[in-house]
């Protein structure tokens, strides 16, 4: 099993520099990958392009680009100048983003999301491979009919020959789409407990396409903080997950809400929502059990930091994408040494 560190976004007041100096101790103490996320605030390839130039050898993913952002044909552009930039070290990391943020800030209308997947991932092999880019889908047709467009090929060669591309994706069918065609699978809140649920539209997904999940890469990003205080590590993550769970959506349409109960915490997941959407933010993480923090974290004592590793890694997990839950530059450092430990 692969190690990883997720940076998250550049928030204000936050040094790029600190950044750069996380990931060059990560490269330095042998983990595999670097990933970077958006939402709306600082944009993944920006910073994945700064991260390029002060390293060597950690591959640098984006966790994730948002799909609504970008055409595919940018996206094929973006991903092939990173790739060119890093000497061909660049993880493809694609979502749908949520309807709030693909409707309320990109104005792209948020539906049909597993044919404008099939279709964007499409044109982006098209586009990295170097064909004329000639595609009719469901939802998308290039060149448009009926216009001056032609069909174009990227004028510049992406290092890799293949550059992997994985899905983020919560819900069984958009799952299942990434098992049949991803190189990876980037999932949130995962339980190496419930992996056979998942599992299952993975190989369904793959059976598709004809061919098996062999070399497919498992990568979900874990929030961590090593700790002799237990509950304190588990105070740690309380208020990300009640931000998720509880807010991050509409009370109708919460990918992560209805992940938690389909882990069998459908109270939880019901109380957590109703008081913050009310406003009670910590009372929302408090109301968070310990069990399910456990479940979806690594967080606590090294020995149960060691165990959990091992059952992610016994879950079949590919890449275990760290995410220090910390607040200083040393902290986040000292976390993932820590955790370099503990998976030797």
């Amino acid at each position: 099993m692969r190690l990883g560190v997720s940076l998250g976004y550049l928030f204000a007041g936050v040094n790029p520099a600190d950044h750069l100096e996380v990931v060059q101790e990560a490269e330095r103490l042998g983990y595999d990958s670097a990933w970077v996320a958006e939402a709306y605030g600082s944009d993944a390839a920006t910073v994945l392009a700064w991260l390029a130039a002060g390293t060597s050898k950690i591959k640098l993913g984006s966790a994730i680009f948002q799909m609504p952002a970008r055409s595919p044909a940018m996206t094929a552009m973006t991903a092939a100048t990173l790739d060119l930039l890093s000497d061909g070290r660049m993880l493809l990391g694609l979502g749908t983003s949520g309807p709030q943020v693909a409707e309320g800030w990109h104005g792209q209308r948020f539906g049909r999301q597993l044919a404008r997947t099939r279709d964007y991932v499409a044109v982006l092999r098209m586009a990295l491979a170097r064909e004329r880019v000639d595609y009719q889908g469901e939802t998308l047709e290039l060149p448009l009919p009926d216009g001056p467009g032609k069909a174009l090929k990227l004028m510049i060669s992406p290092v890799q020959e293949r550059i992997p591309i994985y899905l983020a994706a919560i819900g069984p069918k958009n799952t299942a789409l990434a098992g049949e065609i991803a190189d990876g699978w980037i999932p949130i809140f995962f339980s190496p407990e419930h992996v056979s649920e998942v599992r299952a539209p993975l190989e369904e997904g793959a059976a598709r396409s004809g061919r098996s999940l062999k070399d497919f890469d498992i990568a979900p990003t874990v929030n961590t903080f090593v700790s002799d205080d237990r509950e304190g590590a588990r105070d740690r993550m309380r208020p990300f997950l009640a931000l998720y769970i509880g807010g991050m959506g509409s009370r109708k349409q919460n990918f992560y809400n209805q992940l938690v109960e389909r882990y069998g915490f459908e109270d939880t997941a019901r109380e957590v929502q109703d008081l913050y959407l009310e406003g009670k933010k910590d009372e929302a993480a408090a109301a968070l059990p310990g069990e399910l923090i456990d479940l979806i974290t690594l967080c606590g004592p090294k020995e149960h930091v060691r165990d959990r590793l091992a059952a992610f890694r016994e879950a079949g997990v590919g890449t275990l994408t760290i995410g220090p839950t910390a607040f200083t530059t040393e902290e986040r450092v000292e976390q993932l040494r820590a955790v370099a430990e503990l998976a030797a």
